[in-house]
């Protein structure tokens, strides 16, 4: 019996097409194509090589704010916009994924992923939320 199996997609590569993808906004389908894999094995390494890179930098480029920086941030909106006692300036944003379920369907009759943002007051995001169904309210992400 004959049996073909492919190497191993090296880490380089990952990196590369999940690069690749998330800068040009080319389909999946399309990555496949360029790098001659099955659509479904980007969708997996985009998604795990997403949360590698989450999981090694999260600490030094979007650490959750602690007293000492809410504070800051504080001191900064009151000096830059004249706003007391504001640590945030929030926003939700409606993002459409491919193939999703009837939980993202959304009020405007669509399927979406809400992306919920903070920033302080130079627009630099101090935290963010990523994934809550479109069906839920923004106050709703909010409690949760």
């Amino acid at each position: 019996m004959y049996k073909c199996v492919r190497e191993s997609i090296s880490p380089g590569e990952r990196l590369a097409l999940t690069l690749r993808y998330l800068a040009s906004g080319d389909s999946m389908m399309s990555m496949s194509y360029s790098y001659r894999v099955g659509k479904s094995t980007v969708s997996n390494l985009v998604k795990e090589t997403c949360k590698i890179i989450w999981n090694c930098l999260w600490q030094d480029y979007l650490k959750p704010p602690d007293t000492e920086k809410w504070n800051e941030i504080s001191r900064d909106y009151q000096q830059v916009w004249q706003m007391t006692n504001c640590v945030g300036a929030i926003d939700g944003k409606h993002v459409a994924p491919p193939n999703s379920g009837s939980d993202f369907y959304n009020y405007k009759g669509n399927h979406s992923i809400v992306l919920m943002a903070v920033c302080d007051p130079f627009y630099k995001f101090t935290m963010v939320d990523i994934w809550a169904r479109g069906r839920q309210s923004d106050g709703g992400i909010l409690r949760n």
